[in-house]
């Protein structure tokens, strides 16, 4: 190989071939890196309230929300790996997460355990929100991969808003 080709490579932008073009690859990878900052945000304010639960259902919740943590860490790599694949680029740092995310954090020193739910409940409609505005970018572009892979992650979330709903429901 040519040492100036090999150079040029070197010296090249992350860039995956595609051929969605300019815009979508912007657009598309921009949406995404939005939702791994939230998703990360959800997943950290998930396991927040599962190592502070506590009460009388102490054992249910705790174990709903180490679910509910692992299903929301899942979605972490395929969500940057998508960012990729479409040319893109996504995360590099906590403070990248910090400027980008949507949903807030919670830093209170104690936090029912209704309370916990109920506002877990409440980000999830939110990403649910962010779930589709994305879905709708992807759509716009014909990126059939990205918006099948969204449809899970929405029906997921709303999985989760169900179970948190249940759970806090008072019969």
């Amino acid at each position: 190989m040519d040492k100036t080709i090999a150079k040029l490579r070197q010296q090249a932008p992350l860039r995956t071939p595609t051929d969605l073009g300019e815009d979508a690859t912007r657009d598309i990878a921009g949406a995404l890196t939005a939702l791994l900052a939230d998703m990360f945000a959800l997943y950290l304010k998930t396991k927040n309230f599962h190592w502070h639960m506590s009460g009388p259902h102490f054992r249910d919740y705790h174990l709903l929300l180490d679910e509910h943590g692992d299903q929301i860490f899942a979605t972490t790599d395929a969500i940057a790996e998508r960012a990729r694949k479409v040319g893109g680029t996504t995360l590099r740092s906590v403070g990248h997460i910090a400027r980008l995310q949507r949903l807030p954090d919670n830093d209170a020193d104690y936090v029912t355990a209704e309370d916990m739910l109920a506002e877990l409940g409440e980000d999830n409609k939110r990403l649910i929100t962010f779930l589709r505005e994305a879905h709708v970018v992807c759509e716009n572009y014909n990126d059939v991969a990205t918006t099948s892979l969204i449809e899970v992650w929405i029906d997921e979330a709303e999985r989760r808003v169900w179970f948190l709903f249940e759970a806090t429901r008072s019969h």
